[in-house]
């Protein structure tokens, strides 16, 4: 009685392990996505682009920054790019991902950037979403220098502006730390042979020279990557979801 259980669990196991090595190598075919959100979001703004890409057969991941959606309690003065660009990095490696398609909307252009030069084996293809793509040595208020009005959010350390209302039902923005945004990228030019292309998205009505990271744009042509406009405005995993994934 023991061995005729015994002999049934191996052939159970002989059963599953086709099925186990076919998933594997289903999902190992499909498309891995790592979008990384905007300053004061978190991985819940990207929900509705994610079911969709998921319905196309892509695996897709959507890490929340340090002190950002719901890892805000994490908050700290101390948090700063690094931290951001090591939030990302970890994944990959700890989810053992491999040609990552590494997408960064706005603030996240410049995360994105540092985990392709820290991973560039683990990527396969950079996308810049009305994002921030800077040099070596730049930091966002090197690119765009903060304002008067701009220099009225910040409380505390962190950048708090009129839209972000902690004591709102989640999900919502919350205060972003202001180190990330004066912390200066290092980067090592690793990343440069990785196939890259930006989209801007430029508002109804206007045009793509007005938009505010028309700069970033331009530097995108300047590399003689593939470029794309996008109808939208700044958000369009809210206002152009469908249009975006396409």
């Amino acid at each position: 009685m023991f061995l005729r259980k015994i002999i049934s669990r191996i052939v159970l196991i002989c059963l599953c392990i086709p099925v186990i090595y076919a998933k594997a190598q289903n999902n190992a075919a499909k498309p891995v996505f790592m979008i990384v959100h905007g300053a004061w979001g978190g991985s819940w703004a990207f929900k509705k682009v994610d079911s969709l890409l998921t319905e196309k057969g892509c695996i897709v991941y959507r890490p929340s920054l340090t002190g950002q959606g719901e890892r805000v309690h994490l908050a700290s003065l101390e948090t700063g790019l690094q931290t951001h660009i090591n939030d990302v990095v970890n994944m990959i490696l700890y989810e053992d991902l491999h040609d990552v398609i590494l997408v960064g909307h706005s603030y996240g252009g410049m995360v994105i950037t540092g985990v392709a030069d820290s991973v560039p084996d683990r990527i396969k293809k950079i996308i810049y979403l009305d994002a921030f793509l800077p040099s070596n040595g730049e930091s966002v208020f090197t690119i765009f220098p903060a304002r008067e009005g701009f220099k009225n959010m910040i409380s505390n350390g962190f950048i708090v502006p009129p839209w972000v209302k902690p004591g709102t039902p989640p999900p919502h923005d919350v205060p972003h730390p202001l180190k990330t945004f004066t912390d200066s990228i290092v980067l090592k030019n690793r990343a440069q042979n990785i196939p890259s292309l930006y989209i801007l998205t430029v508002e109804k009505g206007k045009e793509a020279k007005d938009d505010d990271f028309a700069s970033q744009f331009e530097r995108a042509k300047k590399k003689g990557w593939k470029t794309f406009q996008l109808e939208s405005d700044h958000n369009p995993q809210w206002s152009a979801p469908q249009a975006l994934v396409e």
